[in-house]
């Protein structure tokens, strides 16, 4: 199936499609993006955190500036327990010192609509809504899918950005067993899940860029607040870690808020302050995994639709950037050594091979960190309370994690090897890989 540029299919419209959509823009390589949805963006989220290692892809990307306008950096961060006790820690300042910002939180709709605004009006043409996909087939000549409208879309090559429930996983799989049903591969129902959590955003009560944790037995909770909204996450174990898909009424969620009532966000502030109101709401469980099989002939997974962690580390729409970021650097080189339409089903076997060889070990690191802070703040065992009440609150504990094991993972974090930028953050903390010169040969 001749193309003059290989056509990538992206499942899904959310932020890791989208910012797949910028990649291959800047890679040169047409696309376009099937969203099951009328829009990318309703307000049915909460917030978004992206560290400097992040900021400084969408630097590349070219809307920095424009993101930094919405959000705010974080630069306070207490912790509480129901008994009274609080510390604040000096996390943020070690990451700013370290690599020139904190982290910045953004209400997610609000980024996905600068995401998408921030597309040329070519990339912004080359999605489709209303798209329900329905079948995938991949094959030597390509790739193709059909939606619930009866359109059918071919390619050379399919990307699942479509999340935790994704139909590209699904098809991915059943493609995979009907090749070879002796094949050793994922369970269809791959997450399991120990925690759920209920999240709502409201008008912003205290100051920008305040972060905090309260501890408890089996329940915790999470409040940020960025530039005009706070956002709230109540965690709370299940009776039994479960792999069924929950969902929720508005009599559960008022049910938990009400459980959660008292537990304090802030200095005088408490969960039913901010909770009573809330512009957005929504509870779900807390998907924990990941896959072994993230790629099959030309089908390839990234983001939550291959791993999924809870979202108290903040790695996730972080861990999908770093997704794309790896899998485009791969593909445009592959794209520019040979020519587009003789790209064969093992070259691109090839290219998602290396792809999940450079990002597995990130994700086992990040599903780890994030497993720990989940259960540490809702003290799941003896040694995780021991941990979270009395040795995290030391000064040398948290010197220790900010400048040696965080710091490392973010100044090796990937960047796109074909976009050249000047460097916008610079700290105590050299990069790995240097923005000025990624078009220079540094590989």
């Amino acid at each position: 199936m001749p193309q003059k540029e290989p056509l990538v299919i992206i499942i899904g419209g959310g932020p890791v499609g989208l910012t797949a959509a910028h990649a291959l823009h800047h890679a040169g390589i047409d696309f376009i993006l099937l969203e099951q949805r009328s829009t990318v963006y309703n307000d049915d989220g909460a917030s978004l955190v992206l560290g400097p290692a992040s900021l400084r892809v969408m630097h590349q990307l070219g809307i920095l500036s424009t993101l930094m306008d919405i959000g705010a950096e974080l630069d306070q961060r207490k912790s509480f327990t129901m008994d009274g006790f609080n510390f604040s820690d000096g996390s943020f300042y070690y990451i700013r010192r370290n690599h020139g910002s904190g982290p910045v939180a953004f209400h997610r709709a609000e980024l996905v609509q600068t995401l998408y605004q921030t597309l040329t009006d070519k990339s912004r043409n080359s999605i489709l809504y209303n798209k329900k996909v329905t079948e995938i087939f991949s094959g030597d000549e390509g790739v193709r899918v059909r939606c619930t409208d009866d359109t059918t879309y071919t390619g050379t090559m399919l990307l699942g950005a479509d999340g935790v429930h994704s139909v590209t996983r699904h098809w991915m799989r059943k493609l995979a067993l009907e090749f070879n049903k002796d094949l050793e591969w994922d369970a269809e129902e791959l997450f399991e899940s120990t925690y759920r959590c209920l999240w709502c955003s409201f008008p912003r009560p205290t100051g920008p860029g305040y972060s905090s944790d309260t501890q408890h037995r089996d329940r915790s909770v999470m409040y940020i607040t960025g530039r005009e909204r706070g956002w709230i996450f109540l965690y709370e174990k299940l009776p039994q870690p479960t792999k069924k898909r929950a969902y929720y009424t508005e009599s559960d969620i008022l049910a938990v808020a009400d459980r959660f009532a008292d537990f304090s966000i802030a200095e005088g502030l408490k969960v039913r302050d901010v909770f009573s109101r809330r512009i957005t709401s929504g509870m779900a469980n807390l998907e924990e995994g990941a896959a072994k099989h993230w790629s099959w002939g030309r089908i390839v997974l990234a983001g939550d639709a291959v791993h999924k962690y809870t979202p108290n580390a903040g790695f996730g729409f972080q861990s999908g950037i770093q997704d794309v970021v790896s899998l485009c650097n791969h593909l445009q080189s592959a794209v520019s050594a040979d020519q587009k339409d003789q790209m064969k089903t093992q070259d691109f076997a090839k290219v998602f091979e290396k792809y999940q060889q450079e990002r597995s070990k990130g994700v086992v690191a990040e599903a780890t960190a994030s497993a720990r802070a989940t259960r540490s703040q809702a003290w799941m065992t003896t040694a995780l309370f021991i941990l979270a009440r009395y040795i995290m609150p030391l000064r040398i504990t948290n010197y220790i994690l900010f400048n040696w094991v965080v710091a490392k993972r973010a100044k090796d974090m990937l960047v796109l090897k074909y976009v050249d930028a000047d460097e916008p953050f610079t700290g105590s903390v050299q990069w790995r890989h240097g923005l000025s010169t990624v078009s220079k040969g540094d590989r």
